[in-house]
């Protein structure tokens, strides 16, 4: 007779290959379920001396790629990070920020600069004074929206600047993307703003993934129940079947551990009952198809397994703390 979740004892034994194997496959649902929408981009030039502000973005994640020149970026809680030619940053809180020539220069906003369509969603800002024959410093800027789906409370986690300089081990595969990015500043062909989009997206997945893969800087909660296998297997099971009413004694089996020791490491770990992680996992997924992908109360409800809208609409207004039609206005 098989054994019940409430008897399994904790199996953590797994073998490196099957370590890498869940790693890869949690990473990847992450970066799946990541969107950048609403993505405004500005390829700045500038003078040898320069400094801009760039407000705080609750919501929102900012990507600077430094092309020629060198710049500082100081953040808003004072951490200063220099950006060499080639090297990126992302922002995933969309925290304040400033890029200087030097850390004494004064600063001015960067909305307040005349700007110039360069393509679909990508403007110009040229401040390089007509007496130099060339700008001193070259970036690419990039405000968007920030949506992790169903693992948005992983982006809380997340630093408040990650720099990728392409020298280092952990953004295997970054350098021709950067590479390319700056071939497409620099040469400004045909189509140039819309290329530079795309790239800049690809390279911000690859520097939250790297970030991932290297420990996510001993940051708590989810990330580490993510590096977790004996609670990464349940994680993934709520994500990919968020409309399914799991059971705790579900989840543990799918941890391969007893009903106790999977709540009480669960609870520990991320900070909330594994029931409890379920029922907003499901309406931060709720809140994403409601305002984005314009589906209805209903289908929604139906999606993720309620037998009635009212009954969806309480445990809605529950988490999020308003009633799904008001998600669903921002959708018109």
């Amino acid at each position: 007779m098989m054994a019940t979740p409430e008897v399994l004892i904790e199996n953590p034994k797994m073998t490196e290959q099957e370590q890498f194997s869940l790693s890869s496959d949690l990473i990847s649902e992450l970066l799946t379920g990541m969107r950048l929408r609403g993505v405004q981009y500005r390829r700045v030039q500038t003078g040898p001396t320069f400094g801009l502000d760039f407000d705080n973005k609750p919501g929102h994640a900012c990507f600077h790629f430094q092309a020629v020149g060198t710049a500082f970026l100081r953040t808003s809680d004072g951490t200063v990070r220099e950006l060499r030619a080639g090297s990126a940053a992302f922002l995933p809180q969309g925290k304040g920020h400033q890029l200087l020539s030097d850390l004494g220069h004064s600063v001015q906003d960067v909305e307040k600069f005349t700007t110039t369509p360069l393509g679909e969603a990508v403007t110009g800002i040229d401040t390089c004074p007509s007496t130099h024959a060339a700008p001193a410093a070259v970036f690419f800027y990039g405000c968007m929206e920030f949506d992790l789906g169903g693992m948005q409370e992983l982006g809380k986690l997340m630093p408040i600047v990650m720099v990728a300089d392409t020298q280092e081990q952990r953004y295997p595969g970054l350098l021709p993307i950067l590479d390319s990015m700056k071939r497409e500043i620099c040469a400004g062909r045909l189509g140039f703003a819309g290329i530079l989009a795309r790239l800049a997206e690809v390279a911000a997945a690859m520097i939250v993934r790297g970030w991932i893969e290297c420990g996510c800087e001993n940051a708590s909660g989810l990330v580490a129940a993510l590096r977790d296998p004996r609670l990464a297997r349940a994680i993934m099971a709520l994500h990919r079947q968020p409309g399914r009413e799991w059971t705790v004694a579900e989840l543990a089996a799918q941890s391969h551990v007893s009903r106790s020791v999977f709540a009480q490491r669960f609870q520990s770990t991320i900070g909330v009952p594994p029931l409890r992680y379920a029922t907003e996992l499901r309406m931060r997924l709720a809140s994403r198809w409601l305002a984005h992908e314009k589906l209805s109360i209903d289908a929604v409800a139906e999606r993720l397994g309620y037998t009635s809208q009212a009954a969806f609409s309480r445990a809605f207004k529950r988490v999020i703390g308003h009633p799904p039609g008001v998600s669903r206005q921002m959708a018109l």
